[in-house]
């Protein structure tokens, strides 16, 4: 039997968790938004890694395909940041793998999409995830890892026109400190609010509150 490692979106983190779950896989397979060559080279010496590049990766991250078309453990594979991106017709495919979304995500269509989840900094109420593939006479088996559960909703809350007027304040190029001592957010709060905003062009107040999963006004 074959273990596929799968994870998407850990924007620079790499916990010991996902470490410990990786190190009893054959094989790594990464949806984008790694954001640091660091984690990237931690996964190639935990086993041998492919990855996409995400919306996320920037300049350091140019030598990283877009899209992948393997075929790894006896299955064909194909592999994307955003499904926005997959081309029409998968037949013949066994697994289609995407991130970008942070939402734990299998369903069969002819062959099975997934969507690891995110396992990198958490967003609020979103759980914390990945996927082992168990590859075995040429069947396979999806499992999903939670490393940290649904916290049942976020403890966070900001209304659309307060968050207008900070992200406002990102345009006129306030630093993430500033940002946090300005609406009194944690910091990890504050960072993650600035890099969806950053790396999503045209994504407004409500774009943010839905992607997060921040509660609306009351």
């Amino acid at each position: 039997m074959k273990k596929i490692g799968i994870l998407s979106d850990t924007h620079g983190k790499l916990r010991k968790e996902i470490v410990d779950i990786l190190r009893e896989c054959d094989v790594i397979l990464h949806a984008g938004d790694i954001n640091t060559p660091r984690v990237l080279e931690q996964l190639k010496s935990i086993a041998p890694t492919y990855a996409v590049r995400g919306n996320a990766d920037k300049e350091w991250a140019e030598m990283l395909p877009v899209k992948l078309d393997e075929k790894i453990c006896g299955l064909r594979v194909f592999m994307v940041h955003n499904k926005k991106e997959l081309p029409g017709n998968l037949s013949g495919y066994d697994l289609v793998i995407y991130g970008h979304s942070h939402k734990y995500e299998e369903r069969e269509e002819g062959c099975l999409f997934l969507n690891p989840g995110s396992c990198g900094p958490r967003r609020f109420s979103l759980p914390v995830t990945m996927a082992v593939v168990e590859v075995e006479n040429g069947s396979f088996r999806v499992h999903r890892k939670d490393i940290l559960p649904d916290a049942g909703g976020s403890d966070v809350f900001l209304t659309e026109s307060t968050l207008t007027l900070l992200l406002r304040d990102v345009d006129k190029g306030r630093s993430v400190p500033e940002i946090v001592r300005k609406y009194h957010l944690d910091e990890n709060v504050a960072e993650q609010i600035c890099r969806l905003y950053l790396t999503h062009p045209g994504i407004g107040a409500a774009g943010v509150l839905d992607k997060m999963a921040l509660p609306r006004d009351r």
